[in-house]
């Protein structure tokens, strides 16, 4: 096994991949780590309503990022690993796709308005969601899916990394008390702006992008192949960005800033396993198109195997260790928080095999619609079961019902593929 490893790294094109991996666990470090040196700070300062308010904001105004992306992330970096060789196939892709950004971006800024204007609950704190718009338009102007299909993501890491480290410092510098609350969604903004900015430029002038006009017929061809994975994306959210959403207009800011605690310290986990699967992702891709379907199908065993292992060890200290992690860190006023965290400290693991059989293998072998059926069908039961679940047990519903959801999905994930060819687990692999 050990000299197959060191063989898989000696060539070229796997040294990339090496590469990669590391550049986007600097990438999930910036994303998700160094705020959390800043939240035990924020819960203190803020306390649980206005903390909860500006989480609850962020669950808003990620819907529309949703939007902005529309499933490019995995649609359009396909597109473009595939076709990264030729200079005018790949401006026509990177032109079309920032667009087709661009046009989503206003529509949601005017959806927003409408929303903070005539509904009362988020009229009362219009000015956080105006301000927290400006992250959509910093993940709508930053290009990672083009960086990741370049497979070049350093660039990524790098940029990111300088943004959550002036983020983290602004944080202590300009937030003292419950007053400064505004200020957290405007050092967000501000931040992932300049970030978004600095990646565009270095994304055109880095691999010679001729920038241009898209024709309508390139557009329309665009928006056809993202709609299947942003049906999957919107989805997803259906299970995550909609379960603090929903916390939040059926009990209070209070219960929102409990279980925010807990998802987000999950979602750092989850977010160590990302680099693998990012780096993979375009390498699948293409391997997919050159070689024989049985070496795809023991690449994809061997990565679930390693999955599953680094998943459980992440889920199992998660939970062994999710008390001293809350009342540590975030003090006794979030002991609340402990009981949410041992619930979904099982979603690393089931997280881990679920990116492996959606994305890495659904996707790639171009089960594109089951993989939207699959998804869309747990988002439904999410919404189904969290709605009944607050009612009566408030923020252990949610935490309980992500949990069943995520469950549910790979389970559904693993059946198909088992049925359509592609057997994970096979009577005839040989262990090696």
């Amino acid at each position: 096994m050990i000299e197959k490893v060191k063989l898989f790294f000696k060539t070229k094109e796997y040294r990339k991949i090496l590469e990669n991996i590391v550049s986007l666990t600097g990438l999930q470090f910036a994303s998700y780590i160094l705020p959390l040196l800043t939240l035990p700070y924020l819960t203190m300062v803020l306390g649980p309503d206005k903390f909860g308010l500006t989480q609850y904001a962020i669950a808003l105004i990620t819907y529309f990022q949703i939007i902005t992306d529309y499933g490019f992330n995995l649609s359009a970096t396909r597109e473009a690993a595939i076709y990264r060789e030729d200079e005018a196939k790949k401006s026509e892709i990177f032109s079309s796709v920032m667009s087709i950004k661009l046009l989503l971006c206003i529509l949601t800024f005017i959806i927003l308005m409408l929303i903070v204007v005539f509904i009362p609950k988020f009229n009362a704190d219009l000015m956080v969601y105006i301000l927290t718009f400006g992250m959509v338009i910093g993940y709508m102007l930053f290009p990672t899916w083009f960086f990741q299909a370049m497979e070049y993501m350093k660039y990524t890491s790098i940029l990111n990394i300088i943004g959550k480290v002036i983020y983290t410092v602004a944080i202590f510098l300009f937030i003292h008390n419950q007053g400064d609350y505004l200020l957290v969604p405007i050092i967000n903004s501000i931040g992932l702006i300049v970030v978004g900015i600095a990646g565009f430029y270095i994304a055109v002038r880095k691999f010679n992008i001729k920038l241009k006009i898209p024709s309508v017929k390139s557009i329309i061809y665009h928006l056809k192949e993202g709609w299947y994975v942003f049906i999957s994306t919107v989805a997803i959210n259906m299970y995550t960005t909609t379960n603090t959403f929903l916390l939040g207009l059926l009990t209070n800011n209070t219960l929102v800033g409990y279980y925010s605690i807990a998802e987000k310290i999950v979602l750092a986990a989850n977010g160590l396993l990302n680099p693998i699967s990012q780096a993979l992702y375009p390498f699948v891709s293409r391997k997919t198109q050159d070689e024989e379907d049985e070496v795809n199908i023991n690449f994809i065993r061997n990565l679930t195997k390693l999955m599953a292992i680094i998943g459980l060890i992440l889920s199992a200290g998660i939970f062994i260790f999710a008390k001293p992690i809350i009342l540590i860190i975030f003090g006794n006023a979030y002991a609340n928080s402990v009981i949410l965290l041992e619930i979904l400290s099982a979603l690393p693991f089931v997280v881990a095999l679920s990116t492996v059989f959606g994305v890495q293998t659904m996707l790639t072998h171009n089960y594109k619609k089951a993989f939207s059926s699959i998804t869309l069908l747990g988002g439904i039961l999410n919404i189904v079961l969290a709605i009944i679940l607050i009612t009566f047990i408030q923020q252990l519903g949610v935490a309980i019902s992500f949990v069943v959801t995520e469950t549910f999905i790979t389970v559904a994930m693993f059946i198909f593929l088992q049925t359509h060819g592609i057997k994970i687990i096979s009577k005839n692999e040989k262990l090696n």
